[in-house]
């Protein structure tokens, strides 16, 4: 199947700003999304506890920023996204809840420039899975790299395959049934498709491998649950 473009992904995440907006929930499509997101800004927290400034990739409305601020309400934030609304609602949701200098960047974290050794803390939350071939994946974790400080963190959590086919087909049947637990077959089905259309997930393994090759010199598997996981990188 071919994928979809950047700016169809766009348009789908104009029009779903809503469903990216809760806190306490995150996206019910992604397993232990709470969970996750409290997992990942807590390592942050710990591994970089004189942050200062923060990226996050893929921000849609705020929800990882938001979760970050409240382990460290000072950190200077910088939003990235494809969509414009999502941007809207996450500077939105951000600057209610704190006073910190806010930057906002509508874009492709492909094309977008990156100051090297500025960031502290990289976000990324279920993002990367919109990269496509090899070079995407070096590309970006390079520049992602090339961003941190000393010491900086690169924190993940995205939807992932598995390198067996024999594993990694029995793990998707048990993502679908979870999905269709939470809402039906109908709902399964939907968010199926906009999977085979919209992704391309990587491996655990490829990308941990892809990250020491690049030069970080520790990563991390936090937790991983049927075909999400959350792990981090440590410049």
């Amino acid at each position: 199947m071919k994928k979809s473009t950047i700016n169809e992904i766009r348009e789908r995440f104009d029009n779903d700003v809503e469903r990216f907006s809760n806190l306490e929930t995150g996206q019910i499509s992604t397993v232990d999304a709470a969970l996750s997101l409290e997992l990942l800004t807590e390592a942050a927290r710990n591994i970089k506890t004189d942050a200062k400034e923060m990226l996050d990739i893929g921000c849609g409305a705020g929800n990882y920023t938001l979760k970050m601020l409240s382990k460290l309400p000072d950190l200077n934030c910088t939003l990235l996204d494809l969509s414009k609304p999502m941007l809207d609602k996450a500077y939105e949701r951000v600057s209610e809840a704190v006073n910190c200098e806010i930057s906002i960047v509508q874009g492709d974290i492909r094309n977008t420039s990156l100051q090297n050794g500025f960031y502290d803390i990289i976000l990324a939350g279920a993002v990367l899975h919109h990269l496509r071939d090899d070079s995407d994946w070096e590309f970006v974790f390079t520049k992602l790299y090339k961003a941190l400080s000393n010491e900086g963190c690169l924190m993940i959590f995205d939807l992932i395959t598995h390198d067996n086919e024999v594993i990694n087909s029995f793990i998707w049947e048990k993502y679908a049934e979870y999905l269709e637990k939470s809402g039906g077959d109908s709902y399964k089905t939907k968010v199926l498709d906009y999977i085979e259309k919209e992704d391309s997930p990587r491996s655990l393994n490829y990308q941990t491998t892809l990250m020491k090759r690049i030069g970080f010199r520790s990563v991390e598997i936090l937790h991983k649950n049927l075909c999400f996981a959350v792990f981090c990188a440590i410049k």
